[in-house]
């Protein structure tokens, strides 16, 4: 009872390959105070057990895709007002013309019409998550919202694992400076300093303005012994530093 967050979420980590029970996740999760689980449980909770968690755009255009390449979908469904809401977690596994086939509470295989599905699902504000396995990468063709997922799960990934994301971003998007900024800072904790390095390089070619990728880059060559090369990166990326954020960190 109530926690359909917890059920939900095991069903998309086993389709990702982690093998978790639902009633392992209910601490991570589930929020007695609110009967329930939010959001933000959820996506943390699957960067602990190792996977990228991606929430889609929210439209109906990239719900089908994830479905049409085979992945299910973890979807928060709301079948009361928005003023009085009554929220449901469920996993889209497939569509056909006119309806959405859900595993939904107690129910294995649920046909329900896609027009009903759509109004509970765009009532919860379109919310959808998959759950990606590093390397894996989303059906649809957003690189900021695929990066900006990326970047959250390096913080607590393992280097591979931080590498495999940011190494797959680079082959699909290759003209992102982020992407090879976040293969450079993987590669740096691998201890691969000269593929560290080529990514640093590509991201300024990328963007020449990048002071993250110029700072990181002067830091690896200082390291390395190459004092005079990484002066002169510092320099310039203090100069595009000037005024900004970045100043007081780039001046360290």
């Amino acid at each position: 009872a109530f926690q359909c967050g917890p059920a939900a979420l095991a069903m998309v980590l086993n389709a990702a390959g982690v093998q978790v029970a639902p009633e392992a996740l209910v601490p991570q999760v589930y929020l007695p105070g609110r009967r329930g689980s939010l959001q933000a449980e959820l996506v943390a909770a699957t960067r602990r057990h190792g996977r990228v968690p991606y929430v889609l755009a929210p439209q109906p255009s990239a719900l089908r895709a994830e479905l049409a390449a085979g992945r299910p979908v973890l979807v928060l469904q709301n079948f009361g007002t928005r003023g009085s809401p009554q929220w449901h977690y469920a996993v889209a596994i497939g569509y056909e013309p006119g309806y959405v086939i859900l595993r939904s509470g107690t129910t294995e295989r649920l046909r329900v019409r896609e027009s009903r599905f759509l109004g509970t699902w765009e009532r919860a504000d379109a919310w959808a998550l998959i759950a990606l396995r590093p390397g894996e990468l989303p059906a649809g063709d957003e690189p900021r919202r695929y990066l900006e997922a990326a970047v959250a799960f390096e913080r607590d990934a393992s280097p591979a694992d931080a590498a495999a994301v940011f190494d797959a971003a680079t082959r699909r998007w290759p003209a992102e400076p982020l992407a090879w900024l976040g293969l450079g800072n993987a590669r740096v904790r691998l201890g691969d300093d000269a593929g560290a390095e080529a990514a640093f390089r590509t991201a300024l070619e990328r963007s020449p303005a990048s002071v993250a990728a110029r700072n990181n880059l002067a830091e690896l060559l200082a390291r390395r012994g190459c004092a005079a090369a990484a002066r002169v990166e510092i320099e310039q990326a203090a100069r595009d530093a000037a005024g900004t954020a970045l100043a007081e960190a780039v001046a360290a």
